[in-house]
């Protein structure tokens, strides 16, 4: 019943309390934070309620049935650094790939300095107990070798799979190492000319599960095209857009293989008009799905993976200002 759908919701909030990093900042603030889905306070108040009666057994006077548990995917998504909206952009993941996948999120916002070097990868062991890491983050002057090799034994360690957005592809490029960059597939240290007219991106593997429904071409809201100087041995390009300023194809969807790892890649999602679209929450998805293992060759995730359904994302300004569709912040300038 509805009741013990509340109820379950409560006991889960419980168990997924958020956690925060105590770690120093040069605010004195928490740099690093497990953040939970908002809930609207009427909402909170019965599953304030309804807890209180299951702690005092009123929930016995009827036997629940035994339900089965839907397959999940525990992600981890890790955001912050510079030059981003990730406070929507978080919201705009977790929503969209949730309505696709059926994906139980874990999220960690980092600080937004270009230097930061983030507490959770104090160990080889950062990444045990997740099904798969999200990257969307964006710390291009950590040089730290051993911290940013650190990163990619994480995964390499226990074979977790990886999907990378964006900036990621510009994380750590100052380290003297090339470890993080074999591992997401690509080389990139700058990027082309924001594009306020978008981007036209070509379908380049129109069979494969991820570009499934993809369609031959689709032209972003808007764009920032990434230069990709190398492409290592397992990458294979799914999709691609011509840059203009250097006069030749950029990949900018992309999978990889690296020592066990499955790495789904796009450099796509500068703007949070682009992270909207359809397109992009579809593909990004069966990218994740495809990481995972979850994918049907049609595109479709394997029984039992399947999403909440899809529907409207609405960020918190636009909740606050009860507007119906407004555009999104554009992303804060920077590199």
């Amino acid at each position: 019943s509805w009741i013990e759908n509340v109820m379950l919701t409560a006991r889960n909030l419980r168990k997924h309390a958020p956690r925060y990093d105590s770690s120093p900042s040069t605010s004195g603030a928490p740099e690093l934070e497990i953040i939970m889905p908002s809930f609207p306070k009427p909402f909170v108040a019965l599953l304030v309620g309804f807890s209180l009666m299951s702690s005092l057994g009123l929930s016995q006077e009827t036997k629940k049935p035994k339900v089965t548990k839907k397959p999940v995917i525990k992600a981890l998504l890790i955001a912050g650094g510079c030059c981003h909206d990730y406070d929507n952009q978080i919201q705009i993941l977790t929503q969209g790939l949730s309505q696709r996948a059926n994906v139980e999120w874990e999220i960690l916002l980092g600080a937004n300095s270009r230097d930061r070097k983030l507490p959770i990868y104090q160990t080889d062991d950062w990444a045990k107990g997740y099904d798969v890491i999200v990257h969307n983050e964006c710390y291009g002057a950590t040089s730290d070798v051993e911290f940013v090799e650190r990163i990619v034994r994480g995964h390499t360690k226990y074979k977790i799979p990886m999907v990378a957005i964006h900036c990621s592809m510009h994380s750590y490029r100052n380290a003297k190492t090339d470890k993080w960059r074999e591992l997401l597939g690509v080389t990139s240290r700058r990027h082309e000319k924001r594009a306020e007219q978008g981007l036209e991106v070509v379908n380049r593997a129109p069979k494969h599960p991820i570009m499934i429904g993809f369609g031959e071409s689709w032209a972003t809201p808007k764009g920032e095209l990434y230069v990709i100087e190398k492409s290592w041995p397992n990458m294979s390009v799914l999709a691609s857009a011509f840059g203009v300023q250097g006069k030749r194809d950029q990949a900018c969807i992309w999978t990889n293989e690296y020592q066990g790892c499955r790495v789904f890649g796009t450099t796509l999602g500068h703007h949070n008009e682009t992270m909207l679209c359809q397109e992009y929450l579809d593909t990004v998805s069966r990218g994740l799905l495809w990481a995972c293992g979850k994918i049907q060759e049609n595109g479709a995730p394997l029984p039992g993976y399947e999403g909440s359904g899809q529907e409207k994302i609405l960020l918190p300004y636009m909740i606050k200002e009860q507007v119906p569709g407004p555009s999104p912040t554009p992303a804060k300038r920077g590199n």
